[in-house]
């Protein structure tokens, strides 16, 4: 039986998660990778300093996520899509939502101003039993993490 929240700090289970575009929820996704901020740094040294140089912060980078899913008749993430191929980038808030194990909202990953970049179809083969799996690039300009 597992233990109780708040009596330890067990972590959650990386399976149960949901994603929400503008608050709902869109499909069930066999995989959900590229969560990661990176804060380039730059080397600074001024002329009277030692031989060490100093480091600030520079440019801020989110990593693209990718979502991977059994192919459906749900066309909600192709129509997004189609609206960035025909010019009309509509740029939505994202949340990756991690629960545990009762279903309950646990984790919220926050992604701002994202817009889908990159689609992949299935590969098809004769001699395969395997599912149909159709993967989306999400690109975005933010990320937060809150507990939910």
């Amino acid at each position: 039986m597992p233990r109780r929240e708040g009596d330890v700090f067990d972590p959650y289970a990386s399976y149960n998660y949901k994603l929400e575009i503008d608050g709902i929820q869109s499909g069930g996704f066999s995989e959900c990778t590229g969560l990661q901020v990176e804060s380039t740094p730059i080397e600074y040294r001024e002329g009277t300093e030692d031989i060490t140089a100093r480091k600030l912060p520079g440019l801020i980078k989110y990593g693209n996520i990718t979502l991977k899913r059994g192919v459906t008749v749900s066309q909600d993430l192709m129509t997004w899509l189609k609206f960035v191929q025909d010019g009309d980038i509509q740029r939505r808030n994202v949340s990756i939502v991690l629960q545990n194990e009762l279903k309950e909202d646990k984790v919220r990953w926050n992604l701002r101003e994202a817009w889908p970049t990159k689609w992949t179809g299935p590969d098809m083969k004769a001699t395969s039993d395997e599912v149909a799996i159709e993967s989306i690039e999400i690109v975005h300009e933010g990320l937060e993490r809150q507990n939910a």
